[in-house]
């Protein structure tokens, strides 16, 4: 069995790490034997988390800083000498419509501009760094030597109301899918993203419960919150699959939001 078709024994980086889809990530990583580094705010609670699991350490940054993550990925040659697996769950949202009438205001640009920050800029800022790492490892039999998993979401395609912001930051991560793959071919990098639906995680627990519920009900079937282990699931299942490439894939229960 070749090197990228088990999780055992490879580097693993998660971003957004301490919580919802990143922690799960990092949960069945680590109980899979895959050493796992949970990237996060110095603010979160990645210590707490990565100090309950098997080979699992906490390095804090901020996706944004490119110097932040550049020392975090020093850190990880210099402790691992390699990384295999990057999985970025790190995001924000924000609920805000292009223009409230009953203030007379349209949508703040400077929370667009965060979350367009976060989102794309913040996740292609560690894809670009991390391959430089992907690219030195020893190749295997099909000259793979890393996997990039990025996250998007159904908003990408079937953004609701309120949603401008967070569905541009997700359509852009949907977009690079393709040119990464492309870029990144070469090196044998492979490059997947996941667009999760309504999953049972603290940012879907900040909208509304008449949100939550009407979310919930759109799914076709199973009828239910995403669990986020499903999501890490994905994430093994593209790691082990030497054939999946360039693919956007929606994990969402069938689910289509008007």
């Amino acid at each position: 069995m070749s090197q990228f078709t088990a999780l055992k024994g490879l580097v693993s980086l998660v971003t957004g790490g301490a919580s919802g889809l990143g922690r799960a990530t990092v949960e069945r990583f680590s109980k899979l034997g895959s050493r796992v580094i949970l990237c996060d705010l110095p603010s979160s609670e990645g210590q707490q988390v990565a100090s309950k699991l098997d080979n699992c350490v906490y390095l804090p940054a901020n996706i944004t800083s490119e110097d932040e993550v550049k020392e975090m990925l020093k850190t990880v040659l210099k402790d691992y000498n390699s990384l295999n697996v990057l999985v970025n769950c790190a995001g924000i949202g924000v609920a805000r419509k292009t223009y409230n009438i009953h203030k007379n205001l349209p949508h703040p640009l400077e929370e667009f501009e965060r979350v367009l920050q976060v989102n794309v800029m913040g996740t292609f800022n560690v894809v670009r760094q991390a391959a430089v790492l992907m690219a030195q490892n020893q190749p295997n039999e099909d000259n793979a030597r890393g996997v990039v998993i990025n996250t998007s979401s159904v908003a990408a395609f079937d953004g609701q109301m309120g949603q401008v912001a967070y569905s541009a930051s997700k359509a852009a991560i949907a977009g690079m899918t393709l040119p990464l793959a492309r870029d990144l071919g070469e090196f044998g990098i492979r490059v997947c993203t996941i667009c999760p639906g309504v999953f049972d995680t603290p940012l879907l627990a900040a909208l509304p419960k008449k949100a939550i519920d009407a979310l919930t009900n759109s799914v076709v079937f199973p009828k239910r919150l995403g669990n986020p282990d499903e999501f890490a699931q994905m994430c093994q299942t593209i790691v082990e699959n030497p054939y999946l490439n360039g693919e956007t894939i929606r994990l969402d229960g069938a689910l289509r939001m008007v």
